[in-house]
């Protein structure tokens, strides 16, 4: 019996993830505010003092099965608000830090805390962004989210490495995936965001992976027999190899 964890899996990235995990024979739990699925768990992750009791009333009756495989995926994000830090509300500087940060770290020490003594192969993914380590005008609390997850995860793969029954904790990039998130940055003012043209360029040129590539090779990279706890994986390094 194979598990897949994801948060986000409503659209986009996230609900590819599910439905071909949910192929390969997974069985797939999946957290988001609209929880479309039959196995959706309804959760805010703006509100994220509602996180850790949502994801922990869900996976206290998995975490009494056993598993082969474990592999829970930290996919839920918003990329707004666009724009200076400075001309923000401070609501929503704080709304956008609570679901990209507050609640992926509590989705995911919550997912590791319920599967710690399972003694099986177990992966925690953070799905990231270039954004973590370029800084883009507009793109500031973006790219302060995503850097922090991405350091969030090195801490949780080298405590890890104590632990009896450990997780292989890694960060992944996805590049360019064809998504309403791409959409709606192609949609942005260039005042807010100066780059917008590069994206529009993206999409023109067809340099837009499709959310189901990017999900069969985030699969495939998960497999990996030499998974390094700590480490980012690019899915371009990955995605045209057999």
């Amino acid at each position: 019996m194979k598990l897949a964890i994801v948060s986000g899996g409503s659209k986009g990235l996230g609900a590819a993830l599910c439905a071909q995990y949910r192929a390969r024979g997974f069985d797939v739990v999946e957290f988001s505010r609209s929880a479309p699925h039959a196995f959706s768990v309804r959760v805010d992750f703006s509100a994220p003092e509602s996180v850790a009791p949502a994801v922990d009333a869900a996976l206290k009756p998995l975490a009494a099965r056993e598993w082969d495989e474990i592999v829970a995926v930290n996919n839920a994000a918003v990329l707004g608000p666009i724009g200076p830090a400075a001309r923000k509300d401070p609501a929503d500087i704080l709304a956008h830090l609570n679901t990209n940060v507050v609640s992926g770290i509590l989705f995911a020490a919550r997912a590791v805390a319920a599967f710690q003594r399972h003694a099986c192969r177990k992966t925690l993914v953070n799905v990231s962004s270039g954004a973590a380590a370029k800084g883009y005008d507009g793109w500031s609390l973006y790219c302060a989210s995503k850097a922090a997850l991405e350091q969030f995860i090195r801490s949780v793969a080298a405590e890890q490495a104590r632990e009896p029954h450990p997780f292989t904790a890694i960060n992944l990039l996805p590049g360019h995936v064809d998504t309403a998130m791409q959409a709606s940055i192609r949609a942005t003012d260039p005042h807010e965001f100066p780059d917008v043209g590069r994206f529009v360029g993206l999409r023109d040129a067809g340099a837009l992976r499709s959310p189901e590539m990017v999900a069969a090779t985030l699969m495939r990279i998960v497999e990996l027999p030499d998974l390094q706890g700590g480490a980012g994986y690019s899915v371009a390094d990955y995605v045209d190899r057999p």
